[in-house]
């Protein structure tokens, strides 16, 4: 027996229904947008209360931040820091967007009017200058800085980090916009104790290995060892940079990170990145743990590195931002000394973290030692110790790390393996699926 259905019988009813539905829709959305509209002048009222004093107890205003390279692994996070606790607005720049959709979109967001996203490649679009004309604050993120770029694509590395460093340095000079640009700890290339023998005491002399933004000399490779050609543009826009505010007047403030870590970091190959990418060392151990892989150990994993979590330099940037008297003029190594470990240590120590956060025992042989001229190729060289000297943002900012190496490490190791385990596994088992 067939039951028809009952709005069938009375197409009145089945309009009146519809009508009210729609009537009721409209209510709801009504409704909801008055809600948004509260909940963004809420938000608004509440930064505003907000007294945001600089480290001189003077008031911060709001102000217009131009991000170059804002949809990066630094930028992501500072974006996330300037939207949840100041009222600033930026103007983010880069030619991805992927690690910043989620402060972009959707158009609801209480800070979705502090924030527009512009696909610029700065290499050749004559809308830079504009953008940064309307900024008050230009903060340029943009780099290659992936060591084995250095020695397959050292032209690449040179103009991104120099050729095309140079029109951003020049509108800010030009419009009297003040600039705080990255560079990295590089520039500092070998340590004075690099080049004594082996068991020399004075290796041993923090004078001979640790680096101050004052004093340390750069001291780089031969010019066949294309490894150095990022350290040498990278040094060559901070004399720049530099000159401009000695000759000209420029406000600058130049950053050197050593090895800040976090979620979002670089890419993993094959997921997010070329399969034949190969990302920064803690990228590349994150995926050879991800794939159940020993770990290699470059020349033996002897080099020494500090690690710094990302939101601990973030609010290190953020004092720079909202203190220009203190900041201007200065160059920062920003950085944990007190997270030093050999690149062996550092291997061994993700190992014994994923295992926890995996839940997945270690591999009876965790770490392979390889070359770097089988890992990097020829013309690599190397820095044996980058330990940075905290003095002077201590003393301009006050600041200080926080996080420690192992913390650090769980927090974004927890993130690699709930982003990524997945997805690899199912690209380990797309060829056995097919053949």
């Amino acid at each position: 027996m067939n039951f028809p259905f009952h709005h069938s019988k009375h197409p009145r009813s089945s309009r009146r229904r519809t009508v009210y539905l729609d009537r009721e829709r409209d209510i709801y959305r009504e409704r909801r947008r008055r809600f948004l509209i509260l909940e963004r002048e809420i938000y608004r009222e509440e930064m505003a209360s907000q007294a945001r004093v600089d480290l001189d107890g003077r008031p911060i205003k709001p102000i217009t931040i131009c991000m170059i390279g804002a949809g990066g692994f630094i930028g992501s996070h500072l974006c996330e820091k300037l939207m949840a606790e100041t009222p600033h607005k930026v103007l983010a720049v880069d030619v991805y967007n992927d690690k910043i959709r989620h402060l972009l979109e959707p158009a609801s967001l209480p800070w979705a009017d502090r924030i527009q996203f512009h696909r610029i490649n700065i290499k050749n679009d004559s809308r830079l200058e504009g953008l940064i004309k309307m900024a008050d604050l230009i903060i340029n993120l943009a780099a290659i800085c992936t060591p084995a770029d250095y020695n397959t694509r050292p032209l690449d590395t040179i103009y991104s980090n120099f050729i095309d460093a140079l029109p951003v340095v020049k509108y800010c000079s030009e419009n009297n916009k003040r600039l705080i640009h990255f560079s990295t700890c590089e520039v500092y290339g070998k340590t004075i104790g690099s080049f004594l023998p082996k068991d020399h005491p004075l290796r041993q002399d923090p004078a001979y290995y640790v680096l101050k933004e004052d004093a340390s000399p750069c001291i780089f490779g031969s010019i066949e060892k294309q490894r150095w050609s990022y350290a040498c543009a990278k040094q060559l826009i901070e004399r720049l940079i530099y000159a401009e505010g000695a000759e000209n007047g420029l406000e600058f403030t130049i950053v050197r990170p050593f090895n800040w870590i976090g979620p979002r970091m670089d890419f993993i190959p094959g997921i997010d990145g070329p399969s034949e990418g190969v990302p920064r060392v803690l990228a590349c151990f994150s995926n050879n743990l991800l794939r159940r892989e020993p770990l290699k150990l470059v020349d033996g994993g002897q080099s020494q590195r500090t690690f710094i979590y990302i939101k601990d330099a973030i609010e290190a940037v953020m004092l720079m931002i909202e203190n220009p008297a203190r900041a201007n003029g200065q160059i920062f190594n920003v950085g944990n000394p007190n997270n030093e470990v050999t690149v062996r240590q550092l291997a061994e120590m993700m190992t014994e973290v994923y295992s926890k956060v995996s839940e997945e025992p270690p591999l009876e042989v965790p770490t392979v030692d390889i070359s770097s001229k089988e890992f990097y190729g020829e013309g690599y060289d190397d820095s044996d110790k980058r330990i940075p000297d905290m003095t002077i943002i201590n003393r301009q900012l006050g600041w200080n790390p926080k996080t420690s190496l192992w913390d650090l490490l769980e927090s974004t190791l927890t993130y690699q393996h709930r982003t990524y385990a997945e997805a690899i596994k199912q690209a380990i088992a797309k060829p056995v699926a097919s053949s």
